[in-house]
């Protein structure tokens, strides 16, 4: 075998096991739920798969409830975005005025709710929201059943998965500061600009593609990091008001047992939140090249 070749295949001999990896547990099993979307299956093993072709996806389209999660998705997201970006970027700006001593504290304080599991969460805050006797009411002198009533359970849902982030959000803005050189805060500073004119002119922008990041794992992340609340505390509940598409796909495949009208839902959300992401990838590359 030529010399030149055994150099060629030795990079590839070190790709391999992560390329395995990927195709074993991310590429197959894509391609199967693409197939499976094209079956009407209960999943019962005794059962067999019948072709319906794109039936499953004729079927899902026409259902409102489909369409109501898709709406109630964007909802989550947008609810999310202060939490995730607006209150981080305020809460980590902040903190570089903190001394250093009590820094540590302070970003202790705002990251521990990220540790807490999810299902422990939702039973504290349940118990929190409890009508009549909870503290929540207590506070706001109400009787309120804030997660079984419809106006209020998104809501809830929102509050909680933004209070469990908001740490990490904070975390990646630090990051994001402390990868910008001091010398730009100096040299405005020489030039005559005040504080607010440095963080509206120079931070912000040399911190947009952090802003972007947080923004993309928002889209892509928080519907399903929701799950365990939702199913914890309202079980989609009262009325669908809390089932995003990430729960009805759930809903269907395991409550319904419908495979395929499952599958069907998992690829076309693959495939418009990969559309997003591709668009919020373009728009983080464009302002890290003009920061560049």
């Amino acid at each position: 075998m030529p010399r030149w070749v055994g150099r060629t295949a030795v990079p590839y001999l070190y790709l391999a096991p992560a390329i395995a990896l990927l195709v074993i547990f991310t590429y197959r099993p894509l391609v199967q739920a693409f197939e499976l979307s094209t079956y009407s299956w209960n999943l019962l093993p005794s059962s067999p798969m019948k072709p319906v072709g794109t039936g499953n996806y004729e079927r899902l389209l026409d259902l409102p409830a489909f369409r109501d999660s898709l709406w109630r998705t964007v909802v989550l997201i947008v609810g999310l975005i202060p939490f995730t970006v607006l209150l981080p970027a305020a809460l980590a700006l902040a903190g570089r005025r903190v001394s250093p001593r009590a820094r540590t504290v302070y970003q202790a304080f705002i990251f521990t709710p990220f540790l807490v599991a999810p299902v422990a969460a939702a039973a504290v805050w349940r118990w929190l929201l409890h009508p009549g006797g909870g503290a929540v009411d207590q506070v706001l002198r109400s009787d309120r059943n804030w997660v079984y009533d419809t106006d209020t359970a998104q809501g809830v849902i929102i509050v909680i998965t933004g209070w469990q982030l908001l740490g990490f959000a904070v975390l990646v803005v630090w990051a994001g500061l402390a990868g910008i050189s001091p010398d730009y805060d100096e040299a405005a500073r020489v030039d005559g600009a005040s504080p607010g004119q440095i963080r509206r002119w120079i931070t912000l922008p040399l911190l947009a593609p952090t802003l972007m990041f947080l923004i993309l794992t928002t889209v892509l992340l928080t519907p399903t990091l929701t799950f365990p609340l939702i199913d914890s505390m309202t079980q989609g509940g009262p009325s669908q008001s809390t089932t995003n598409i990430y729960y009805l796909l759930w809903d269907y495949a395991f409550h319904s047992f419908d495979a395929g009208l499952s599958a069907a839902a998992g690829v076309l959300l693959f495939l418009g939140f990969g559309a997003v992401a591709g668009l919020l990838v373009w728009i983080s590359e464009r302002l890290s090249f003009h920061d560049d």
